[in-house]
């Protein structure tokens, strides 16, 4: 579960510095715009990855 969160947190972080340096969304033009439903899902998954994986700045780090 940890590397699939981390996984997506890092097509969002890929997905933010696009729209950051070239005004580019590319979840919007891959899957409708931002409004579409698809899009805002991908949405909802990414930034529920992003909750889960603040969870990882505290954990021990010698957990497996």
């Amino acid at each position: 579960m940890t590397k699939f969160t981390l996984v997506l947190v890092i097509i969002g972080a890929l997905n933010w510095l696009l729209v950051g340096l070239f005004q580019f969304d590319l979840v919007a033009a891959i899957f409708g715009g931002q409004a579409a439903l698809l899009s805002r899902i991908v949405y909802t998954v990414i930034g529920l990855a992003g909750i889960y994986s603040i969870g990882l700045l505290f954990r021990d780090s010698r957990e497996a």
